[in-house]
């Protein structure tokens, strides 16, 4: 007989201590407990300064919350080290935000500050922040990202060192607030999008560009021939027959090269369909998404950069491309306009000549379900370039 935690199971009495809730403890319980008293009690909040925020409750009592940026992926230590930080400043309370960062909470402005300046002392051995303070506001939240290299099987470029060099030449952003409203940015190792990338301000995406490679000599014998062809949602995958040099017949599979995404799908069924290609594998760029229904409704991101090239470990073309872009937007937007409200306000056309970025045909919106999403509208946002082609036909004088 097994023994649980309250006591041995008993056949003869089955559901006695039974536990039929065996899910994450309540949330309830994660609370400090100045935010269990103040609960649905707030009655408004500021942001006192880049990465520190205090909330006002109609009881009188302040809350402050100190925010600093982590990457995605920890070590045990680090962990600790955190947790260590809460129990000297937070009675032991702490959290962790969808994006990565951490949260300390405190009941006073003089534990606020000493916390702060506890978290911007700890340094690495090279010199740059444990626990950087900041993303709250009109600045650049931290990073959201995939797996990557670290663990993924199928990546078109690395996760945590593509996001980390991109996130060393947005750090002023993170520390400052100067930018004209909010700035997320996401990145996706490959097209399944894990990251969520397709409704952020600012998008990075690896991007496969040839088909999967078949391996003929060993498919048949690591994989189940049915399974690689129903993991393709665009049934570019069918079975055949293959005769190897040594005149052995096998069975395997061929792509339709025409119908492939370049998702990966079969190879994660399959390790005899590979799909990395260090030519073939990039990083494109999208902007211009949102979740928010602030001022305009939400936005898929635009991809504005097909491909960029995979250039470890520190990525020079993305990161310069990222500064070009979010540069043109805090230079040009106005207060609270989000960067694709920008682009939507002064035209697409525009945010191209703005931003440096080439246009090609790469970037136009040949899904089969588009006409849904077209810009049916007859006004034009007419940029330089356009003028100079209508001045050269005659057309304005």
């Amino acid at each position: 007989m097994s023994k649980g935690k309250f006591g041995y199971y008993d056949p003869e009495n089955p559901m006695k201590d039974r536990i039929t809730d065996i899910g994450p403890p309540h949330h309830w319980q994660m609370f400090p407990p100045i935010i269990r008293r103040n609960y649905g009690k707030w009655l408004y909040h500021e942001i006192l300064e880049t990465g520190v925020l205090m909330h006002v409750s109609e009881t009188g009592e302040k809350v402050y919350t100190v925010r600093v940026g982590q990457p995605r992926l920890v070590t045990v230590e680090n962990v600790r080290e955190i947790c260590d930080i809460a129990d000297k400043y937070c009675d032991g309370y702490v959290r962790w935000t969808t994006r990565n960062a951490v949260e300390f909470i405190v009941d006073s402005e003089e534990k606020m500050k000493a916390l702060k300046q506890d978290l911007e002392s700890r340094k690495h051995v090279g010199g740059s922040y444990k626990f950087p303070v900041g993303g709250t506001g009109a600045s650049i939240t931290g990073i959201v990202h995939t797996q990557g290299w670290f663990h993924c099987h199928t990546p078109a470029t690395d996760a945590s060192g593509l996001v980390k060099s991109v996130h060393d030449v947005l750090f002023d952003y993170f520390k400052n607030m100067t930018l004209p409203a909010k700035l997320r940015v996401s990145m996706a190792c490959c097209l399944n999008m894990c990251g969520a990338v397709h409704c952020s301000d600012l998008a990075l995406l690896g991007y496969h560009r040839k088909p999967p490679m078949i391996d003929d000599e060993v498919i048949d014998k690591v994989c189940e021939i049915p399974l690689v062809v129903a993991a393709c949602p665009l049934g570019a995958i069918r079975p055949v027959k293959v005769e190897l040099e040594d005149g052995t017949k096998v069975n395997s599979v061929r792509v339709n090269e025409q119908r492939c995404m370049f998702c990966g799908n079969c190879y994660t069924m399959c390790m005899a369909t590979p799909l990395a290609d260090k030519e073939g594998d990039g990083v494109a760029i999208l902007a211009g998404g949102k979740i928010s229904n602030r001022i305009s409704h939400p936005k898929f991101s635009k991809v504005v950069v097909p491909i960029l090239p995979n250039e470890p470990p520190r990525w020079p073309s993305v990161c310069k491309t990222v500064v070009q872009i979010i540069e043109a937007y805090a230079k040009d937007a106005r207060k609270y306009e989000r960067l694709g409200d920008w682009a939507a306000r002064i035209g697409w056309e525009r945010f191209f000549e703005k931003t440096g970025i080439p246009f090609t045909e790469k970037s136009l919106d040949d899904y089969r379900l588009a006409y849904d999403t077209y810009r049916t509208t007859t006004q034009f946002k007419f940029t330089e370039h356009a003028w100079a082609v209508s001045k050269a036909a005659g057309g304005i004088k």
